[in-house]
């Protein structure tokens, strides 16, 4: 018999504002995001772990404010508030770095909120340009912390639900009792656990997770 073949299925995250856990780990940075006429020079930036959530925080920012999320490019301009997720990655492209530095200059002038989000502070982005490296540097940035518990499980129970798995009701507790404590952990061990399942038609369960786990460790 030939072996049956299991193709990944399309999953949906959901970025919507219903879906986002309120946890510690990003208090204070939601606190930051609500305030834009607080903020100095009327920009911020948002910095954390891959997974951590920037891009849910800049939907929902974005559609409160009624402004535009920008990603994998860099508008001249904008009509009211602008968010540009992944800011970091522009840094060492000579035209990006320069088209960046005139929509900051840009949105100064329209005195429009401009939100950024980054893995790290702009210190460490490596930005060649003098111009545009003093204004990043002197933007303020909101942190999201390292995940806590209820933060971890809810990131996985999210992650989960995006590619459609119904866990056994046991997983959460037993992947934070063994799972590394990382963002970017929950998505390679939710990864990984659709990867099975879709090979075994299988509920998953802390037997097959414990199996994805080990697999990390060999």
């Amino acid at each position: 018999m030939a072996e049956q073949l299991s193709f990944p299925q399309p999953h949906r995250t959901s970025y919507a504002a219903a879906d986002f856990f309120p946890g510690e780990a990003s208090a204070v940075a939601r606190a930051m995001l609500r305030e834009p006429e607080n903020w100095p020079f009327g920009k911020l930036i948002l910095a954390g772990d891959a997974g951590a959530g920037k891009t849910h925080l800049l939907t929902i920012w974005a559609e409160t404010q009624g402004g535009t999320l920008v990603s994998g490019d860099i508008p001249s301009r904008a009509d009211g508030p602008l968010a540009v997720d992944d800011a970091h990655l522009f840094a060492g492209d000579a035209a990006a770095e320069e088209a960046l530095f005139h929509l900051h200059n840009n949105m100064a002038e329209a005195r429009q909120p401009l939100l950024l989000s980054a893995r790290v502070a702009p210190s460490t982005w490596g930005i060649n340009l003098p111009d545009l490296r003093s204004r990043m540097e002197a933007t303020t940035v909101a942190h999201i912390a390292e995940p806590d518990d209820a933060t971890l499980q809810a990131i996985l129970m999210k992650l989960l639900a995006d590619r459609q798995l119904d866990p056994d009701p046991r997983l959460g507790p037993f992947l934070l009792a063994h799972m590394g404590r990382s963002y970017a952990e929950a998505a390679r061990v939710v990864e990984a656990l659709d990867t099975i399942n879709l090979a075994e038609k299988r509920r998953i369960t802390p037997a097959i997770a414990a199996r994805v786990l080990e697999a990390a460790t060999d």
